[in-house]
């Protein structure tokens, strides 16, 4: 169960990047050629979003049968000091949540705007310091 969970939160990533890199740049575009926003960009916007709620979901999933979060708790004083345990029971999980929460207020935001181009600025404002905080933070070696 644990490795069908594991590959699927590995598919969706990159669900999610696709969205998130698209969405950035036509926000960065809407914004900065003054477009008006279109239901396609709020689609891209809410699909994003969406996305990322399912990977949480699955992350936490993963996060809960995992061998390695189960050895992480048990062996505290170890595992701290070993970088990929850490990294993967530890800064994995709270970067990413740090990233979801970007991208979700980003989107909050940038709904509630009345003006196109504050909504494109909100989302690309807050959905590019989220895409840096995942890309730090997605173990790139699996």
């Amino acid at each position: 169960m644990f490795q069908i969970v594991l590959t699927l939160h590995s598919v969706v990533r990159w669900f999610i990047l696709v969205g998130l890199i698209y969405t950035i740049f036509i926000s960065y575009r809407g914004w900065f050629q003054k477009r008006t926003f279109t239901s396609l960009d709020n689609t891209a916007r809410n699909l994003t979003t969406i996305l990322t709620h399912i990977q949480l979901l699955l992350g936490i999933w993963v996060y809960f049968i995992s061998p390695i979060t189960d050895y992480f708790m048990h062996n505290f004083k170890d595992a701290v000091h070993e970088r990929a345990i850490r990294f993967l029971a530890m800064e994995h999980s709270l970067m990413m949540l740090i990233g979801i929460t970007l991208i979700t207020i980003g989107s909050m935001k940038a709904k509630r705007k009345k003006e196109d181009l504050d909504k494109f600025k909100t989302l690309a404002i807050w959905f590019s310091i989220a895409l840096v905080v995942i890309l730090f933070a997605i173990p790139w070696r699996f």
